[in-house]
């Protein structure tokens, strides 16, 4: 990998001195259905020079290089190709240079990925490239700002579907028997990111979308969506055009700024390690979107995220994009914002604010209290921490700042300074001052304040209600106590508000009766509009999720929510309490068995589907990481029992019912509970309204394999019964759960021994290797763990790598002796990748962490 980096002075230089006018690329794709590994790829650049006379170099990554031309002369490949750079040198102020090469197909899922179905053996490919793998497939200057139009050629087999970012050129050419050439309109000047082909026997979908503009013209919009052939019976396209084009809707009224891209087809495809990427007219997905069983809606909801998010981008980040990866914010943390603000407006999923706060918010707060976070305007000094920044802060965190930034500026003039973006820096590429710049114009902000605060440094301010009294029971004074982390001081101006609960009657309905919206600024902060207000039951600040900040109780609003949380009316304020309680647990303050206790009273009245699944996410994280050693087993015991009270008092057929069989599933250890699993999967057990589908047989399948009641010939049935690409992913998963030394072994020399394996079946290993109940079985992998991540990390792609030392790391070794052995590997190698050593310096505090709740439990049980 070092050899494959660039760093951000690299980039920079290379910007100064060069613009690139056009690409042509013509891709040679005809082996993909033979045994060939490789692809022709041939490339012409067309580019400009500002220092005729002087050097640069071109990006490829390529096991071979036919030719390389510049300017009609003939170099040496073997002198200026080294394997992932071609030296350029002489050049002059205009120049063309063409690359004939012979690029490799991947297994990973970077650059062009090849994936061979094992249900009919069709091959499919599609292109991955962000943030710098489209040098796998074309060489070309890899780096967002150096923009250009790409005409792209494509040679493939006659019946496939072939498509890039732009429309179709004509009908396809006869090329040979068999085989056919597609020529594709040249694009709009677009990074090298962004490119894309999609290419195979894709069952497509077709649809339209046109509007009216404010000239009168009208926009015509060809719309597709495409999946697998094995997966077209369950291929719900329908629904997937129904919110594009209520996106299209939405972000045309809101931008005010026609969609520039022509075309916009939409692909789900396999092994894919993302959930989706922004390709303009050609956006790519992971093809789980595509439901082969039932789901609940919080499914739906997620996939109508993803679609919008990606949409967003078609003007934050593919119109406009940033400069360098450092303002990755720039397009990630809008289209993340946009994704949840465009649902709540214009679809059926008026609740996404209820699933932000819940879900995208807890995935910020974790990684913010990482000793890796890092502000939301970054410091990437090169690829490879381009590459781990596509987190939680450049996400969840950076879309929450624009939520209050929405309540800081006005919605209005938020608006308005997007649309000032867009027309003034259409096609190019911004740095934070352009943005902030047209912010400041629209809002009357001191936008550069603002940024300071929320942009430019990194942590998560806690903020806990203090209150007292009079004799009558009103409030004297409640002020807003503000703390920092001390590894990251810094306290932050927030625009809140604090809402006062209290139930209407003995057992009634706890609401809501007063509310104020303030400023809170500085260490404490009074909230004068509520003094006078008779005593609440529970004192909730950051009431609306206006803001980003860990909440804490007053001691009285704790005691309500330990045995009133499921009077809570409102959802969006139920759902702040459960992210709240699960803080205070990961943190260390509330034992694990008060939160688990919390769930088996409450989980069970939660209305809204995804804040249940997120609580039922929690509880079992609680179990596995933050309960006490010698609670666990008796924990999982009582949670089980409630989750299968809860199956079975669910409405049949309902999504509460599903979420709580697969709870179950997880929680399942006792010979009683296994044998009703096994009941369910043969019809020998029945619980009305529960339709196990192959899918929900494969959860159970796993819970079986994992606690030795499930071997080999019984899953190798399984996998008869479903023999295509997701059942196989299951059946690996499932093969290497089993409680053996002999099956963990050859997990464990097929991930890290081997690179033999896909992306997705390396990562179906992976989550099988790593079972809760097999501490002890896994313990002899600790140390090896730390012996093999240097060289992984070194031989296989940054992809790949990531999964391995993420997943492998042996979190479930949780006692002093396996912090004592990070700690010690990461002061032996502090010459080790930065990247890399991010890594285990973020498995190590999640380890830490899990110590000190782990502590807080066993002390609350000597209580």
């Amino acid at each position: 990998m070092p050899g494959e980096n660039l760093t951000r002075e690299e980039a920079g230089l290379r910007a100064r001195l060069l613009s690139v006018d056009a690409y042509e690329v013509a891709l040679d794709l005809r082996s993909a259905v033979g045994e060939g590994r490789t692809f022709r790829s041939v490339t012409t650049i067309r580019f400009r020079f500002a220092e005729p006379g002087a050097a640069t170099f071109a990006d490829l990554l390529a096991p071979s290089v036919t030719s390389v031309t510049l300017n009609g002369r003939a170099l040496d490949p073997a002198a200026v190709f080294d394997g992932s750079r071609i030296a350029l040198a002489d050049l002059a102020a205009e120049n063309v240079l063409v690359v004939d090469a012979q690029c490799a197909y991947s297994r990973t899922g970077e650059g062009m990925h090849r994936f061979v179905d094992p249900e009919d053996g069709e091959v499919y490919l599609y292109t991955q490239y962000e943030p710098a793998d489209a040098r796998r497939v074309f060489a070309n200057f890899e780096q967002p700002d150096l923009k250009a139009p790409f005409t792209f050629t494509v040679t493939a087999p006659a019946s496939w579907t072939v498509l890039s970012n732009g429309a179709q050129d004509g009908e396809p050419e006869t090329a040979d028997a068999g085989a056919a050439t597609w020529r594709f309109v040249p694009t709009r000047p677009i990074s090298t990111y962004i490119t894309a082909v999609v290419a195979g026997p894709y069952h497509v979908v077709r649809d339209h979308y046109s509007r009216t503009l404010p000239d009168g013209s009208v926009l015509q919009i060809p719309l597709g969506a495409l999946c697998r052939k094995g997966l077209a019976p369950y291929f719900d396209a329908e629904d997937v055009f129904t919110v594009t084009k209520q996106g299209l809707d939405f972000f045309h009224d809101t931008f005010d700024y026609p969609y520039p891209f022509g075309k916009y087809d939409q692909a789900f495809v396999p092994e894919y390690n993302l959930g989706a990427m922004e390709n303009p007219g050609c956006v790519t997905f992971r093809e789980e979107f595509v439901f082969r069983g039932k789901v609940t809606q919080a499914a739906y909801e997620r996939r109508a995220n993803v679609i919008l998010h990606e949409m967003a981008h078609m003007w934050f980040g593919d119109l406009v994009t940033m400069q360098w990866w450092d303002d990755l914010w720039l397009k990630e943390s809008f289209a993340d914002f946009m994704g949840s603000f465009s649902q709540v407006e214009a679809t059926r999923f008026t609740g996404a604010w209820i699933t932000f706060a819940n879900q995208r918010k807890a995935w910020a707060y974790r990684a913010d209290q990482w000793p890796s976070t890092h502000p939301v305007t970054a410091d990437i000094r090169d690829l490879e921490d381009a590459k781990l920044n596509f987190d939680g802060i450049t996400y969840a965190k950076g879309a929450s700042v624009l939520k209050q930034l929405v309540a800081y500026a006005g919605r209005d003039a938020f608006l308005e300074g997007a649309r000032r973006y867009f027309k003034r820096h259409a096609y190019g590429n911004t740095r934070l001052a352009d943005l902030l710049s047209v912010l400041g114009e629209t809002s009357g902000r001191d936008m550069a304040a603002w940024s300071r605060s929320w942009l430019q440094t990194a942590g998560v301010n806690t903020l806990t209600p203090q209150v007292t009294y009079d004799a009558e029971g009103h409030i004297t004074e409640l002020a807003v106590l503000q703390e920092d982390d001390p590894a990251r001081p810094g306290l932050r101006p927030h625009r809140l508000a604090v809402g006062l609960y209290r139930r209407e009657a003995p057992g009634g309905a706890l609401v809501r009766y007063a509310r104020a919206e303030t400023d809170v600024t500085g260490p404490r902060t009074v909230v004068t509009e509520l003094t006078g207000a008779e005593r609440p039951e529970l004192i909730l600040v950051n009431d609306d999720d206006l803001t980003y900040c860990k909440i804490r109780f007053d001691e009285g609003s704790l005691a309500t929510l330990h045995e009133h949380l499921g009077d809570l009316t409102d959802p969006l304020a139920r759902a702040l309490c459960w992210s709240a309680l699960w803080n205070l647990t990961r943190d260390g303050l509330l034992p694990a068995r008060d939160y688990l206790r919390i769930v088996g009273r409450f989980a069970g009245a939660e209305s809204e589907i995804g804040v249940l699944q997120t609580v039922q996410m929690c509880a079992s994280a609680a179990l596995v990481h933050y309960s006490a050693p010698e609670q666990r087993e008796r924990a999982t015991q009582e949670l089980a029992a409630s989750a299968l009270r809860e199956l079975r008092q669910a409405e049949p057929g309902s999504g509460h019912q599903l979420a709580w069989a697969r709870f179950f599933a997880g929680l399942a250890t006792g010979e009683a509970d296994l044998e009703l699993l096994r009941g369910l999967l043969e019809g020998t057990a029945k619980i009305d309204g529960l339709d196990v589908d192959q899918e929900l047989r494969w959860t159970f399948l796993a819970t079986l394999a994992s606690r030795g009641a499930a071997d080999e010939a019984f899953l190798d049935a399984e996998l008869a019964r479903d023999n295509t690409a997701s059942g196989k992913r299951h059946h690996v998963r499932c093969l290497a759960s089993r409680p053996s030394a002999e099956v963990k072994e050859q997990a464990w020399a097929a991930v890290v021994e081997s690179d033999a394996l896909s992306n997705a079946l390396a990562e179906a290993t992976i989550a099988g290797f790593d079972q809760p109940g097999q501490r002890e079985l896994l313990a002899p992998f600790a140390p090896r763990y730390f012996e093999a991540i240097e060289r992984i990390w070194r031989e296989r792609s940054i992809e790949t790598g990531m999964a391995v030392v993420r997943g492998l790391f042996p979190h479930l070794q949780d006692h002093p002796d396996t912090l004592a052995a990070t700690d010690a590997w990461l002061e032996a190698h502090t010459d080790a990748p930065p990247a890399l050593r991010r890594l285990v310096l973020e498995a190590r505090d999640d380890l830490a962490r899990a110590l000190r709740a782990m502590d807080c439990d066993a002390a609350a049980a000597k209580k």
